[in-house]
């Protein structure tokens, strides 16, 4: 592995694994990311054995802090209980014990929305923020991270915070995905994210919104016409976040046993 790189990360998702060295001084990728398909029946030992391969290509040696982003909420010593982008096999895994195995080394997995929130804070759009920052990540569904003074408050599932006048599941009415479904304009969906903003603003007071995936690109087209009183900024790591996140999550956890 490159020798700017302190830690290795690795972005695990419904449709491909993604896996770098990361440079945490930068706060970047210290080589190029290798991307490999998830198998189409993802089972704990067909991933496990990916990110073996991926630690092996990169020759990322034992001393190497590796964190794993997770699309479940990680609860260390705690089996999974719920599932929803890989196979449903997962359900009744602890899952860092399946990766440490398959690996041959300690590893940390932490969720991937609280991965990428990480990320944005250390090195992107929240950095140097203090209080409470709400990262949310824009896809599929609505991933969000809560952050206060630096500090993660793990698995927060926000995106699933019901709204008024039986709109229902905030993430089934304002996802980006809905957004494409549904072909709504950019302004028309901005005023969905109004109301799924303001409800969070209500409910949490946060210093700071930082919106991320990969509709995150053409921000400018929708932020500016999502009307609340607390700051919104997009993403600046993007798709990047989960990698470097995961990564700067095992340096804080790394014990080197």
């Amino acid at each position: 592995m490159i020798e700017t790189a302190q830690a290795f990360g690795v972005d695990i998702g419904g449709s491909g694994i993604k896996a770098a060295p990361v440079d945490l001084e930068q706060g970047q990728f210290a080589e190029p990311r290798l991307k490999i398909l998830t198998p189409e029946v993802s089972t704990p030992d067909s991933v496990a054995q990916i990110v073996r391969q991926q630690l092996d290509h990169f020759e990322v040696p034992e001393d190497t802090p590796v964190g794993i982003a997770f699309p479940a909420p990680i609860k260390p010593g705690r089996k999974l209980d719920f599932m929803a982008n890989l196979d449903q096999s997962w359900i009744g895994v602890d899952v860092t014990e399946v990766f440490s195995q398959a690996c041959g080394r300690p590893v940390t997995v932490v969720n991937d929305a609280d991965a990428a929130g990480l990320a944005e804070q250390q090195f992107g759009a929240a950095k140097g923020q203090n209080g409470f920052v709400i990262a949310t990540t824009l896809g599929t569904g609505i991933g969000t991270a809560l952050i206060y003074n630096g500090v993660l408050i793990p698995n927060s599932e926000l995106g699933h915070i019901e709204l008024p006048k039986g709109k229902g599941d905030a993430e089934k009415w304002a996802s980006s995905a809905v957004r494409e479904r549904e072909d709504l304009g950019y302004k028309k969906w901005a005023k969905r994210l109004t109301k799924y903003y303001g409800l969070l603003e209500t409910y949490l007071s946060p210093d700071l919104f930082v919106v991320g995936g990969g509709v995150s690109r053409v921000s400018e087209k929708f932020l500016p016409y999502v009307d609340i009183k607390t700051p919104i900024v997009p993403a600046k790591l993007r798709n990047a976040a989960g990698i470097v996140g995961a990564a700067y999550y095992a340096t804080t956890k790394w014990s080197g046993q």
